[in-house]
């Protein structure tokens, strides 16, 4: 309010009008009866609207008004001390209500800054928390492509050159018609088998940003993919095509449902997984439901990288993400996402 000078003098004409009306109250009804207590009312509002200085002015003007009206309405004193002492008397009550205000409205102002810093250091503690996991999630993208590029140019070049020196010895072996041959070339098999699944671990480690459109058909790779590398029964159930207006999020999406497929492989010990794609009410929700023993307790939850992860890439495409124990058993993890118009 100080620092609007239009609503500094419409405060100050309210409140020297309110004090005109108790005054002239205070007159009609005679010296009998006091409105001494209502005066504290204009007194309140100075104080509350420009500060304790005109409170005190306010204060000053309410006990001479109060003083004269009692005097003009034929008030008669034993000795003129009588009404110096009853002003004196108001004016020491006025100030120290006016003190004690005063003070409330300190206190006031100074935990409303405390709030206010405090609110800001918060926001400076989320930023640098939110800036702190995209770090973690950027050096785990940097380090998930390395492990990729070390797996495809590294290990699956050297498992191919040992399938085909295997492949070189079984030919040798044949030409003698060694009875070895046989176990070499089974040998030889598994190695090529190694080899299509250190390509299908490196091809989903390299994955480049899939697109808003592709993202159905890459969860459906990744499915029949983990069906093959790890033996276990991954389905994926969804739409041809979801209704996402960036590929980033598709991206984001892709990821989330592979820590989850893994998180309930690797953990979770299940036999069968189900992700589903879908798109309902203007959001697209995406989950993923195993048979595996549940969820791990809530400390391990908490140190757990992964879910940190995942929930992190929701909040980075303003998704909401939960994870919970159906009452058969499992985990489901639902991923939804509100739709936003291209």
């Amino acid at each position: 309010m100080q620092s609007d000078p239009r609503l500094k003098l419409w405060v100050t004409v309210v409140t020297c009008g309110i004090l005109a009306l108790i005054g002239l109250a205070d007159f009609l009804i005679g010296f009998e009866a006091s409105l001494l207590g209502f005066y504290f009312i204009p007194i309140a509002l100075a104080v509350i609207a420009r500060g304790w200085r005109f409170g005190l002015i306010i204060a000053v003007s309410s006990v001479a008004i109060w003083i004269a009206g009692d005097l003009a309405a034929g008030a008669q004193f034993a000795s003129p001390i009588v009404p110096v002492w009853n002003a004196v008397a108001a004016l020491l009550t006025y100030f120290v209500l006016i003190g004690l205000l005063s003070g409330l409205l300190a206190l006031q102002r100074d935990l409303q800054e405390r709030v206010r810093h405090r609110t800001a250091a918060l926001t400076n503690e989320i930023a640098e928390r939110e800036r702190l996991e995209k770090a973690v999630l950027e050096i785990s993208e940097r380090e998930r492509r390395s492990i990729g590029h070390d797996l495809h140019d590294g290990l699956g070049q050297h498992l191919t050159g040992t399938a085909l020196t295997g492949q070189l010895i079984v030919e040798k072996l044949q030409e003698r018609a060694a009875e070895e041959a046989t176990d070499v070339k089974k040998m030889v098999a598994l190695v090529k088998s190694a080899i299509e699944q250190t390509r299908q671990m490196a091809k989903g480690l390299l994955l480049a940003d899939i697109d808003a459109e592709g993202l159905a058909s890459a969860l459906q790779e990744f499915c029949a993919n983990t069906t093959t590398q790890f033996r276990v029964d991954c389905a994926f159930i969804g739409e041809a095509r979801a209704n996402l207006t960036e590929s980033g999020i598709a991206t984001h999406l892709y990821r989330i449902a592979q820590e989850a497929v893994r998180n309930a492989i690797r953990h979770g010990r299940a036999r069968r997984i189900a992700v589903r794609l879908s798109t309902a009410q203007d959001q697209v929700v995406l989950s993923v439901r195993d048979d595996g023993i549940g969820l791990p307790s809530p400390s391990a939850r908490g140190a757990g990288l992964g879910l940190r992860i995942m929930e992190h890439r929701a909040r980075m495409i303003g998704a909401a993400f939960a994870i919970e124990t159906p009452p058969e058993g499992g985990t489901l993890v639902v991923c939804t996402l509100p739709l936003r118009a291209p």
